[in-house]
């Protein structure tokens, strides 16, 4: 215990030290306070005398004393947040008596050192988040968007995406936020792409039309699944702009389907086709083979298009083609064999792409479905089992 004789001569010392001790224990008494109001006003006064220090120590002293108080005195909080800099930066990041008001009024001037002290606080407002986002500072925008406890609105986020995706830390940020719309992700996933399709180790590891084929693949695979995503909780704004962004063609209605995707496919046929959502689904579920290409036609799809489609459609009908990759295996070989047998080995102009997208996709999935067959297979063979037919000598092609 300090007595108030003792408190008074350690706050009138020519020693910044003991001041600062002095205030200290006036800011501890103040924030524990149970006692009479006049003790209670003595202390405060006391407080409100040591902001005239002239020692920076003996106010940090003070700050420090009354830091995550919730009952420490405005006046003097605000006296701290105008201090100095290593004073100011304390208050700013911990003082729960600060609002949201307080901080928009330095946040327009702030230097950058105080902004991410702000944006350090224990809780954030969407208001000081976003206000603290149009400084436009990268640091700061990362500390931002890293905090998953704070919300940020859709409208800020895309337009950071529009701005900003170019920048890779920035962009990664970006997609790990809930809150991004739909078309704002698949935008940043164009950018992805591209980064990569440029980068000289990835331009170097792998052969110039295989980079093509995986980066084309893997955006097909993103646009897909983000609109099933969002098809499935009933929000079909994405599905409408790639509508009107010319981005739905045969190919994509294919990987759709094959992948399982098919709320994401269904919106789309119903607004290609101006068909309601419901009569899509009863179609797709239920209707006939002809009912099937009446509705592909109103997409303005070309005849073998149709048809294919079609069957495609009856196949997953009968599988769960987004979980089982052997259905998805077996559903996309049939169909290329199909086409092959029916078409004499002369694919027809207007299902060349879909042809080729096939082709790609049963490259995949049988590399996906082969993994670890022959292995599992060794250890479950009975002993002293080899392969058939097999030579000593190890032949190699000529080139090799």
């Amino acid at each position: 215990m300090v007595a108030y004789q003792q408190f008074v001569e350690l706050s009138g010392s020519g020693d910044s030290n003991a001041r600062g001790q002095a205030a200290h224990y006036a800011a501890v008494a103040f924030v524990g306070h149970k006692g009479p109001a006049d003790e209670q006003a003595a202390l405060y006064a006391a407080l409100i005398g040591f902001l005239d220090d002239a020692s920076v120590k003996v106010r940090a002293a003070l700050a420090y004393g009354l830091l995550h108080a919730k009952c420490a005195p405005r006046p003097i909080m605000m006296s701290l947040l105008h201090d100095a800099p290593v004073i100011a930066r304390a208050v700013a990041q911990y003082s729960p008596v600060l609002v949201d008001a307080d901080l928009l009024s330095i946040i327009g001037t702030a230097d950058e050192a105080m902004l991410d002290v702000i944006a350090r606080r224990p809780h954030l407002s969407t208001r000081i988040a976003q206000t603290l986002l149009t400084r436009d500072l990268r640091g700061i925008t990362l500390q931002v968007l890293g905090r998953d406890d704070v919300t940020l609105t859709a409208g800020m986020l895309d337009e950071l995406a529009r701005t900003k995706g170019t920048d890779a830390k920035i962009r990664g940020a970006l997609l790990k936020r809930k809150e991004l719309s739909a078309a704002a992700r698949y935008q940043l996933v164009e950018l992805v792409r591209d980064a990569l399709s440029e980068a000289r180790i990835v331009k170097g590891a792998v052969a110039p039309n295989r980079l093509e084929r995986v980066l084309r693949d893997a955006t097909d695979n993103a646009m897909t699944a983000i609109g099933e995503r969002e098809a499935g909780a009933a929000r079909g704004a994405f599905s409408a702009q790639m509508v009107k962004e010319d981005r739905i063609n045969p190919r994509r209605m294919l990987h759709a389907i094959v992948n399982g995707h098919v709320l994401f496919f269904a919106d789309c046929v119903g607004i290609l086709a101006d068909t309601p959502r419901e009569k899509v689904f009863t179609i797709l579920d239920r209707g006939s083979r002809a009912a099937l290409n009446a509705l592909f036609a109103k997409c303005g799809l070309s005849a073998p298009m149709r048809n294919l489609l079609a069957r495609l459609v009856s196949y997953a009908r009968r599988a769960d083609l987004s979980d089982d990759l052997a259905a998805r295996h077996f559903v996309v070989t049939a169909l290329i064999d199909e086409l092959i047998e029916e078409h004499g080995g002369d694919i027809p102009v207007d299902l060349e792409t879909a042809f080729a997208y096939l082709n790609e996709q049963n490259i995949g999935l049988a590399r996906m479905a082969a993994r670890g067959v022959l292995p599992a297979f060794a250890e479950q063979a009975e002993d002293g089992r080899a392969l058939p037919n097999t030579e000593p000598a190890f032949a190699a092609l000529p080139a090799a």
